[in-house]
């Protein structure tokens, strides 16, 4: 299988699948002497890690993360960093009854198609387990963009239900299991995905990832734009169908005059009046925080009868039992973070590849 390696300086290939033995990643083109330990990484994982309130997966991975390589006496070598972590707690038996059936909304009939071969234990490849290995490589490139860049995500829509961004607070952020900005909202979002649980269904959701101190000049103006590399980071991510920078399909909506960026000069320092653009114009950033959104469609595996077939062409249908997460959506937070840092810390090393600094 290719195409599993992320990125062009800063590059990481992550390897593993759902309930298999380990998952992992490889993380290459780290600078040398930079301070790195197992808790560096594992602060980030503890957030990704399934299990951690009744409206995700009751998977209960730990999540453990263990530097095999590219770490000498607490700095970063310059060599490859290989990070391991183990599976502990994968139930394939309850994968035995959908073996030779597709499971609709799910990657198993086109990737039967393409390899004639899937792992059908919780999607094998395909399972967001793999988004654990995004999120170890997200740590280590956090380190290299260093504490003068601030990355932050929110859910800002579960479901159909969205949230006031007059009520937006940063802080109410960790005191919610939704990861929601509107502490108002995220009251009301507990029965209302309480009760899509109960009925063993799923909604969708929107993230939303700034990135703030990002400096001017990441990006390239032709086929190394800093936003097609980021939408393409973040529809990688599992279940991701859509993604937006600034005002995203909005912009459509706006007169030239509104959706302009205007300037002005403020205490020496070019000062934008709005942020439309999201931070980036021409593919290279302006200095302003860097603004991304993603969608994620409702999570496939669902408790109601679905029409499939078979891997022998009969019709069937299936019903998808074992742990799942009724809303996808609140465990892409740290991922879409981690995956705007990977972004980052790459056009960052080749930023100063060809201007220096």
């Amino acid at each position: 299988m290719s195409a599993n390696t992320f990125g062009t300086l800063f590059r990481f290939t992550s390897w593993g699948e759902s309930h298999g033995p380990a998952i992992g990643v490889v993380v290459d083109g780290v600078p040398p002497r930079l301070p790195l330990a197992e808790a560096d990484i594992q602060h980030w994982l503890d957030q990704r890690k399934p299990g951690t309130s009744r409206f995700v997966t009751q998977r209960k991975e730990p999540d453990r993360v263990e530097i095999l390589s590219g770490v000498f006496e607490g700095q970063t070598t310059g060599t490859p960093l290989s990070l391991l972590i183990r599976n502990e707690d994968a139930r394939s038996k309850d994968y035995g009854e959908i073996k030779d059936l597709f499971r609709p909304g799910h990657a198993d009939y086109a990737y039967w198609k393409k390899y004639g071969i899937r792992d059908h234990r919780g999607g094998g490849r395909a399972s967001a387990r793999e988004t654990a290995s995004r999120v170890a490589a997200g740590a280590v490139a956090r380190r290299i963009l260093g504490d003068g860049v601030r990355i932050r995500g929110a859910l800002v829509q579960l479901g159909s239900r969205a949230i006031d961004r007059a009520r937006w607070d940063w802080n109410a952020v960790g005191a919610n299991p939704f990861w929601c900005p509107d502490p108002v909202e995220a009251a009301a979002w507990e029965p209302y995905l309480d009760a899509i649980r109960r009925k063993g269904s799923s909604v969708g959701a929107v993230i939303e990832v700034v990135a703030e101190g990002v400096p001017a000049g990441l990006g390239a103006p032709v086929y190394g734009k800093l936003d097609s590399d980021l939408a393409a980071a973040m529809m990688g991510i599992n279940a991701v169908k859509g993604v937006e920078i600034g005002a995203g399909f909005a912009a459509a909506a706006l007169s030239g005059e509104d959706n302009a960026d205007e300037m002005r000069i403020r205490d020496q320092a070019v000062a934008f009046l709005s942020n439309h653009a999201g931070g980036i114009l021409g593919g290279i950033s302006t200095g302003q925080d860097l603004v991304v959104r993603f969608a994620v469609k409702p999570t496939s595996s669902i408790l109601s009868p679905r029409k499939t077939i078979t891997v022998h062409g009969t019709e069937a249908e299936i019903v998808t039992k074992g742990r799942h997460d009724p809303c996808v959506g609140i465990r892409a937070v740290p991922v879409g973070e981690a995956m705007m840092a990977c972004v980052l810390a790459d056009h960052l090393l080749r930023h100063r590849g060809q201007i220096g600094g």
